[in-house]
């Protein structure tokens, strides 16, 4: 089998994947798509089980797998909740340089539909639930916004 093109390309994946947090967040700066990225991630698999967020994490591309798993230290999950809890919990980390908007988390989800075919991460979240599916649902965007950037 060749090697897998998450694996080829790290680089360039990632950098898409930020461009898309960027352009949503609608700043120019890396380190605060990072932020928004690792805070939002963060928040959503606090309400996962070790299965569930490994499961999750399979279907990401390589270096957003890595960025999903940094740093953990697996616990009972949180109960799910709402938009503002979310992120709330995404402006806790490094909350004294932490610069990310409100609309981080629909910045991440528009970035994860671009790096991911639909329905390899409509599979993924209907394996955890319908809350996921919320978590990361996005309105007002058309079937070719979402469409994938790479691929």
């Amino acid at each position: 089998m060749p090697m897998p093109w998450t694996f080829r390309h790290p680089e360039k994946e990632w950098g898409l994947f930020l461009d898309d947090i960027r352009e949503v967040l609608g700043t120019p700066s890396s380190n605060v798509a990072y932020t928004a990225a690792e805070g939002v991630f963060g928040a959503f698999r606090r309400r996962l089980t070790v299965a569930q967020a490994l499961a999750f994490a399979q279907g990401l591309p390589a270096v957003p797998r890595a960025l999903f798993v940094q740093g953990w230290e697996p616990a009972e999950p949180l109960p799910w909740a709402g938009a503002e809890t979310y992120l709330a919990e995404a402006r806790a980390l490094r909350a004294d340089h932490n610069f990310i908007s409100e609309n981080a988390v629909e910045a991440v989800s528009y970035a994860l539909h671009r790096a991911l075919r639909p329905e390899v991460l409509g599979r993924a979240l209907a394996r955890i639930g319908p809350e996921a599916e919320a978590f990361w649902r996005l309105t007002g965007y058309s079937d070719t916004a979402l469409a994938p950037g790479i691929r």
